[in-house]
């Protein structure tokens, strides 16, 4: 619930699967499955206690893939007492290795490597299997196989290059999977891990979006009790979300303060200011600091210091509204639970990717203690919570925005002429999605600039202006994003439209990197 203490809700009434993380790109995606069957799910390094998840008590737990050999040195591996819980175990890709070797079979490296599609043959559909029929398509992303199965384990399925595709011993309750259930790619893969997770582990299906409204906001009030909450707002979905979910919950003990950075999209401020005073009413205290912003950040090109700095100012803006409202004892922010795995919270194997400005940065002596409501949520239930909320269509579809704003899309260094060029042609892409029926079928779109050049003619003069990148993809919650194919005469439009009406600009290029490899944000 709050940065040092737990959601008395779910740590202890609601029935829950653990993902240990051994490294894997999918490991958040193995969590937002099990979810999707109305489980809930959390993630947790691969190396955590077994005392530690003990006294979580979860129904089962998951070993998640990651890029390590088994029988490599320095291999990561479970604490072995996890062996010894009794909890049904479910081994994906790598973790399916780890239960072959810990109970005395043998992985070697495959003489033939499996990666994409394969197809796999159900031998045994009694439980991890059941109602799949005979045969799906799965994918594959291994270079090791299990030479040798366990004592005690069967084969369950096999492909045609991996005949112990699948594993079990039902009389442990312990089950691995070469194969990749969590992505779409596999086919019917989240009815295994419903399997797994209902049938095998007895898990009830208790998680839903109302359910987490309603004991959040009992819990908010038994944490805040009668003290004054600031929260920022910036017309993003969390930070919305959170103040419709504050206000739910404390009312008027809540003042959201909004701080305009100057790299905002273009008119977000009015619009911003307006939804939130008409529609859901609550007044915001307005701060324009967009020329301290901007004098800091002049001359710095480097994204990780423009993100420190964007960061630290934030902080001191908010000291300077705590002064002046306060007092507060309570700063709520829109941390969601990917934001907690990348800011390194969860000291797993993966390293920081970014620094998120909305953790952490504010002096101690302000003394106010840090009210994170989102924090167990991806970006997909967030819109759930907040469409329950009452948070009108304009702002629940509205495209994510970086916390950083325009400073993460004008690459280099930061002009009045790059900001407004990005500005102006981003509101001209979301415009034309609109208009050709694409904007709410897709998960993120804008325009970027950076230094490079390149001549166009106008007219009849040569002018040297600046490339204009689109960058339009569809995701379901920012994990994993493919580029999207709009129409050639949607890119045209887009194209001529920056060209002649965005001073300075003079070729448009389209992004066709997915993440991975790339990231949705190019900075």
């Amino acid at each position: 619930m709050s940065s040092d203490s737990s959601n008395s809700k779910l740590e202890k009434e609601i029935d829950k699967i653990v993902v240990l993380d051994f490294g894997s790109q999918y490991s958040h995606l193995i969590c937002r499955r099990i979810r999707e069957a109305n489980v809930y799910c959390e993630l947790l390094p691969y190396n955590t206690p077994a005392s530690v998840i003990e006294k979580m008590n979860p129904k089962g737990i998951i070993f998640s893939g990651g890029p390590a050999s088994v029988y490599a040195r320095g291999a990561p591996k479970p604490d072995k007492k996890l062996f010894e819980m009794g909890k049904p175990i479910l081994g994906i890709c790598y973790g399916h290795q780890v239960l072959v070797d810990s109970f005395g079979g043998r992985v070697r490296r495959a003489p033939n490597r499996e990666y994409g599609r394969a197809g796999l043959q159900i031998d045994d559909n009694s439980d991890l299997f059941k109602n799949l029929g005979e045969s799906i398509n799965c994918w594959m992303s291994h270079g090791d196989k299990a030479e040798k199965v366990p004592e005690g384990f069967s084969i369950l399925a096999h492909t045609e290059n991996s005949e112990t595709a699948a594993i079990g011993n039902k009389e442990k309750h312990m089950y691995g999977i070469q194969f990749h259930p969590e992505v779409v790619h596999t086919e019917r893969g989240i009815q295994i891990l419903k399997n797994f997770a209902q049938e095998i582990s007895g898990a009830r299906p208790q998680w839903d979006m109302q359910s987490f409204i309603d004991s959040t906001v009992e819990d908010v009030r038994k944490t805040v009790g009668k003290d004054r909450v600031l929260a920022a707002v910036s017309g993003g979905i969390d930070s919305t979300t959170v103040a419709a979910l504050l206000n739910k919950a404390i009312g008027k003990q809540l003042s959201c303060v909004f701080i305009n950075h100057g790299l905002l999209r273009q008119g977000e401020e009015e619009e911003v200011v307006r939804l939130f005073k008409e529609h859901l009413g609550i007044n915001l205290i307005y701060v324009d600091a967009e020329k301290r912003f901007l004098q800091r950040l002049k001359d710095v090109s480097d994204p990780e210091k423009k993100r420190k700095i964007i960061g630290d100012q934030f902080a001191k803006e908010f000291v300077a509204v705590a002064k002046k409202h306060g007092p507060f004892r309570w700063l709520a922010q829109g941390t969601l639970y990917p934001d907690v795995i990348e800011s390194g919270v969860s000291k797993g194997p993966a390293a920081v990717i970014k620094t998120h400005h909305n953790v952490g940065g504010l002096p101690k002596w302000l003394k106010l203690k840090v009210v994170e409501p989102l924090r167990y949520l991806y970006k997909d239930e967030v819109r759930k919570v907040a469409k329950l909320l009452g948070v009108p269509d304009e702002l629940l579809k509205r495209h994510p925005f970086p916390g950083p704003g325009l400073a993460v899309r004008v690459m280099g260094v930061l002009t009045p002429e790059k900001i407004r060029i990005a500005k102006q042609a981003s509101k001209i892409v979301e415009d034309e999605l609109k208009a050709a029926g694409y904007y709410d079928k897709v998960w993120q779109a804008y325009a970027a600039v950076g230094d490079d050049r390149a001549v166009g003619v106008l007219g009849d003069e040569r002018v040297y202006g600046h490339i204009v990148m689109i960058r339009v993809v569809e995701s379901i919650d920012a994990m994993t994003a493919d580029w999207t194919r709009l129409p050639y005469e949607v890119i045209e439009r887009m194209s001529n439209r920056i060209t002649n009406e965005v001073e300075g600009a003079t070729w448009v290029t389209y992004a066709v990197s997915s993440k991975p490899p790339a990231t949705i944000e190019p900075q």
